[in-house]
């Protein structure tokens, strides 16, 4: 991930079996004094904290730094009173009665750029609205969050927002404070809210690191790393090869120029490709995919680098690279940037590679040389 996105924190509390709230109208308060307080020290150590819209309509919380004390340090260290506010919303809708935008200090909202308007209009200067393309993307929040000087952001939910950045794979460490009780209530919010099968990059497979446990008042705290690889030198040389194979493609007003190249366990080379290779609709993943057998078991613990996002959907053959790469079996990809929507609206690629299992990395300081490949398309 870009070295200058904040360390992502999830800090929740959460019933034994897991949920967040019941469905009763009054809020259900799962936090020990002691872990109130907890909550306190972690806003005031974080220089943002971020909501989602369906836990600022719920809850309608302040999320400020309480004590005093905290707030006169960050202070002393030259930091604002509070930590930036932040509210996600998919639709665009929030209420500018809150209380969220009326206590505190500077706030930012996110929402899809096609409703970014509207909210700047409805929320009338009570902070800084940003759109994020076509979707909410949490990777576009913590590219401009990035640029705001935040560093380490602190996501206190709710369900929808943690799934969110846990299936994007963006985040560092989870803070699970668990409550002594039960709710069972089917209806009520979990801890990761997710409409249909889901699948994290956390899974079975790929387990986070226990970092330590403690007692919090009658509540248990389990602090939990996820890894996140970083780019190597070498890493950084293949995609650099990628981008040569780029410039071999025949030139095109209507797709783009992609380079891929395949590299074993062992630092070899196993295939390259690049779009419009030998078909004019051929893509560089796929073209590289084809010069190996299907079944090939360096393919099992191969890296594909690729100068673009691998596509989620193609009108040109029946399956996208992201699902080729799947079939494949391919663990590794590193890829220099996202598509941009100018031929697709809302690629997935990303999303689909990592909610798979695959680890996804990119590789911003050579991105600028990947588009410049393109920049006959604008």
């Amino acid at each position: 991930m870009p070295d200058d996105r904040p360390y992502v924190l999830i800090s929740a509390a959460v019933s034994v079996d897991g949920y967040l709230d019941d469905t009763t109208p009054e809020r259900l308060l799962l936090s020990s004094p002691e872990d109130f307080d907890r909550v306190d020290q972690l806003r005031a150590d974080s220089d943002a904290v971020l909501v989602g819209a369906g836990t600022l309509r719920g809850d309608d919380p302040r999320l400020l730094v309480y004590a005093p004390e905290r707030r006169a340090a960050r202070i002393a260290r030259g930091l604002p009173e509070y930590p930036l506010k932040v509210a996600l919303s998919g639709s665009g809708d929030l209420d500018p009665g809150l209380r969220f935008w009326h206590h505190g200090g500077a706030k930012v909202a996110y929402t899809p750029t096609p409703v970014a308007a509207g909210l700047a209009e409805r929320l009338r200067g009570l902070a800084d609205v940003v759109g994020t393309g076509p979707r909410l993307d949490p990777g576009a929040v913590l590219d401009d969050l990035g640029a705001r000087g935040v560093r380490r952001l602190m996501v206190e939910g709710g369900g929808a927002v943690h799934a969110l950045f846990l299936t994007a794979g963006l985040v560092d460490e989870i803070q699970l404070a668990v409550a002594p009780f039960l709710v069972g209530d089917a209806a009520a919010p979990r801890f990761a809210h997710t409409t249909g099968a889901t699948r994290f990059p956390q899974d079975a497979l790929h387990r986070m690191t226990l970092a330590g446990t403690s007692a919090v008042g009658d509540m248990a705290l389990l602090r939990y790393l996820v890894d996140r690889p970083a780019l190597t030198a070498e890493d950084r040389r293949w995609l650099s090869l990628a981008i040569q194979e780029s410039r071999l493609c025949p030139p095109s007003a209507t797709a783009y120029s992609v380079g891929a190249v395949i590299v074993g366990a062992d630092g070899t080379e196993l295939a390259r490709g690049h779009s419009r290779e030998d078909d004019p609709t051929v893509h560089a993943e796929e073209a590289a995919l084809a010069k190996l057998a299907p079944d090939d078991p360096r393919l099992r613990t191969a890296t594909l680098y690729t100068t673009l996002e691998p596509c989620s959907v193609r009108a040109s053959r029946p399956t996208p690279c992201a699902r080729l790469v799947l079939a494949a079996g391919i663990p590794r990809v590193v890829l220099a940037w996202r598509e941009p929507a100018l031929f697709v609206a809302d690629c997935q690629g990303v999303e689909l590679l990592e909610q798979a299992g695959v680890s996804v990395l990119e590789c911003p300081e050579l991105a600028a040389e990947a588009r410049a490949v393109n920049a006959h398309l604008g």
